[in-house]
């Protein structure tokens, strides 16, 4: 029997539906982005919504969510909005156990099950690092830092080794304790408006790389 406390909707699918239906098809000239994450996706639109004023960017983040759950959602949110390139981030909501304890290699599973259904798709991959942070407040006993670094390390080998992009966000917002500052960010998990504004140039630089 069915336990009625389970969400029905676990990778929140409904979110976006009525969204990506009205979405309509790239124009052939157009270099669709889709940007693909949790909360640091999500907010961005909210901290910083000029950056997402350009049609080609479009924004596919929910607060929360752990690459399990982006994995479920990629064909609907990523796939059939059918553009040139997705932005991947995801990892840290896994290391504060949102879905559960994951392993580094759980984590990396889901992010190369994510590359192979962009590659089979012929969508161009940039995989993110994790921001750094050494404090969730929603699940404090747990010590991120390092395991924020160690994912970091493996998800830009897998770049390396594959061809693919990594944008590192990392190292231009870590301080001083293996976190993010609060010059960056109110809580030590999200950017702030100031945070995003360090952000964009670095994935905007990466994306014009691209050989579309």
């Amino acid at each position: 029997m069915a336990n009625p406390s389970i969400n029905s909707d676990w990778a929140y699918l409904q979110k976006y539906q009525q969204e990506n239906t009205a979405l309509p098809s790239p124009l052939p000239s157009e270099n669709r982005i889709v940007f693909i994450g949790d909360s640091i996706t999500e907010f961005w639109s909210k901290e910083q919504p000029d950056f997402f004023s350009r049609k080609e960017y479009i924004n596919r983040g929910i607060s929360g969510q752990t690459s399990p759950q982006l994995l479920l959602r990629f064909r609907a949110d990523v796939i059939q909005l059918k553009p040139r390139a997705v932005v991947i981030l995801a990892g840290g909501n896994d290391i504060a156990g949102n879905t559960g304890k994951s392993t580094l290699k759980m984590i990396m599973d889901n992010i190369v099950s994510m590359v192979e259904l962009a590659k089979a798709n012929k969508i161009e991959v940039l995989l993110c690092s994790v921001l750094p942070s050494n404090y969730f407040y929603w699940n404090p006993t747990e010590k991120p830092a390092e395991t924020i670094i160690a994912l970091n390390q493996l998800i830009e080998s897998y770049a390396t080794d594959n061809d693919i992009l990594f944008v590192n966000y990392y190292d231009a917002l870590v301080d001083d304790k293996k976190g993010l500052p609060l010059d960056y960010s109110e809580d030590n998990v999200h950017p702030n408006k100031k945070g995003y504004l360090v952000m964009e140039p670095i994935i905007t630089n990466a994306i014009s790389t691209l050989a579309f």
